[in-house]
């Protein structure tokens, strides 16, 4: 049996609220897997209140598998109506994620960063080298000053 009981009153303010919820999970003819399992856990810790659907169930298996649910995830059997199924369980706290300290560097990727670096270093040193020497070579200057060559229109134009 379900370890959460309720009260008639909270059962009774559960289907109010359950009113307008659409299902959110649908149980289909081979029943209870893993993920369905899972799905509905997510469902539960999100939003606390959770419609189900159940198709290609009968009557009675609908009865044992709303009890089997509520038993697996600790949750409250609220209602049933015909092949939906409400269920409630509280909100669990999660527990905060641990910080793990950063692992240390690997020797083989500092010497890969560090050769990597050298070789942007030489790459820009070298394009430096060469585009100083080109503003220093007399025929590079000559090319710059001299005015630019109008192109003929292809239209034949102006």
């Amino acid at each position: 049996m379900p370890k959460i009981e309720l009260t008639p009153s909270a059962r009774q303010e559960l289907r109010a609220r359950a009113h307008a919820l659409h299902p959110v999970v649908i149980v289909a003819a081979s029943g209870l897997t893993p993920g369905v399992l899972t799905e509905l856990e997510r469902s539960l810790q999100a939003h606390e209140l959770i419609k189900v659907r159940v198709q290609d169930v009968e009557r009675e298996e609908r009865e044992a598998l709303l009890a089997d649910i509520c038993d697996r995830l600790d949750a409250a059997p609220v209602q049933r109506i015909g092949n939906i199924l409400v269920i409630w369980r509280p909100k669990r706290e999660e527990k905060a994620p641990e910080k793990k300290a950063p692992p240390p560097p690997n020797p083989a990727t500092a010497k890969s960063a560090a050769a990597f670096a050298a070789t942007a270093r030489r790459t820009a040193l070298t394009k430096a080298a060469t585009e100083q020497k080109r503003g220093n070579s007399r025929c590079w200057n000559l090319l710059q000053n001299q005015p630019s060559r109008s192109r003929p229109s292809p239209r034949g134009g102006r």
